[in-house]
């Protein structure tokens, strides 16, 4: 008799459960092809030319160049930059900032070259004497590291949807030698990159 009552127990609960799961496993389906990475960004070049250690206390005659790209790594979805900003830091002073790129859109699987040089106005004047000094020991050892940072808020475009808006980080990492160019090591080296 118990056989009798757990059968359509059974049934009522295949006929429930079968549709809940169909559904769970479209929704995730869906949400793993619609789910958008964020882009990547590889530092290629960077340069800090022309910094004598006789130079008095700041980065104001220098110059910074650099050469990024930004890639698009999604398939099918695009990314609106509303603007790019730029910024050289040399441990937590800034150095150097510049606005890159007004508000663009990247296509899927779309790599942009960002190739700037940051002086004159765009670079700060002077830096305190503990961190020029800081500065001065480190090229005198051969190996400086700087920090160059994009900042951006971006939007991921699929076809008709507009999705969410992030605020966009990337941090490289970069080191220079005493020539003022990019160590080896460094080249080609991805970015940190974060979503808020």
């Amino acid at each position: 008799m118990r056989m009798k009552e757990t059968a359509p127990a059974r049934l009522m609960c295949a006929i429930f459960l079968t549709p809940i799961i169909a559904l769970g496993l479209i929704f995730l389906i869906l949400w793993l092809g619609l789910r958008p990475h964020a882009p990547k960004f590889h530092i290629h070049e960077f340069s800090v030319p022309g910094l004598s250690l006789g130079q008095p206390n700041g980065f104001q005659n220098a110059s910074v160049s650099f050469n990024v790209t930004a890639r698009n790594p999604n398939r099918r979805v695009r990314i609106l930059y509303e603007s790019l900003d730029g910024s050289v830091y040399y441990r937590d002073y800034q150095v150097g900032s510049v606005p890159l790129l007004n508000s663009f859109e990247q296509d899927p699987k779309n790599t942009t070259t960002l190739r700037y040089e940051l002086s004159g106005a765009m670079m700060m004047s002077t830096v305190s004497d503990q961190s020029w000094a800081e500065f001065t020991n480190d090229r005198a050892r051969g190996t400086v590291i700087f920090r160059l940072q994009f900042k951006s808020v971006i939007q991921y475009k699929k076809s008709m949807w507009d999705l969410r808006h992030h605020r966009m980080h990337a941090n490289c990492d970069v080191g220079v030698g005493s020539d003022g160019l990019i160590l080896p090591n460094f080249r080609g080296k991805k970015c940190h990159t974060s979503l808020s």
